[in-house]
C-alpha cells in the first residue's frame, strides 16, 4: 500500500519587530494614568485641575518630562507605562498638561 503524505505549506516568515502605530497621550492616560491622576492618589495632581497643575506647568516641559522619565515622589518611572516609547511619553504629557492649564 502506498503511503500519502501530506503536504506542508513553506512557513510564513515574521517581521523581526512588528511595526505599532504609535498610541496617543490620551489612549495612554486612559491605559497607564488614570488610577492615580483621576483620583489624586499620593499627591499626583487630578487630571483637568488647573490649580494643581499650575505650579508643575510653570517649571516647563523639560521638568515634566524629566519627572516623567525619572519618576517623583510615588510615582515610578515612566508612570505605570513601563512600554512608552519616549514619543509616547512626550504625547501623555502634552495630554495632561492641555487638561490641566
Amino acid at each position: 500500500p502506498e503511503i500519502e503524505v501530506a503536504e506542508t505549506a513553506a512557513p510564513v516568515e515574521q517581521p523581526a519587530e512588528a511595526v505599532t502605530e504609535a498610541r496617543d497621550g490620551q489612549t495612554i492616560y486612559k491605559t497607564s494614568c488614570f488610577a492615580c491622576h483621576d483620583a489624586g492618589v499620593a499627591g499626583a495632581p487630578k487630571l483637568g485641575d488647573a490649580a494643581a497643575w499650575a505650579p508643575r506647568i510653570a517649571k516647563g516641559n523639560d521638568a515634566l518630562y524629566s519627572s516623567l522619565q525619572n519618576g517623583l515622589n510615588a510615582m515610578p518611572p515612566k508612570g505605570t507605562c513601563m512600554n512608552c516609547s519616549d514619543d509616547e511619553l512626550k504625547a501623555v504629557l502634552d495630554y495632561m498638561i492641555e487638561q490641566g492649564s
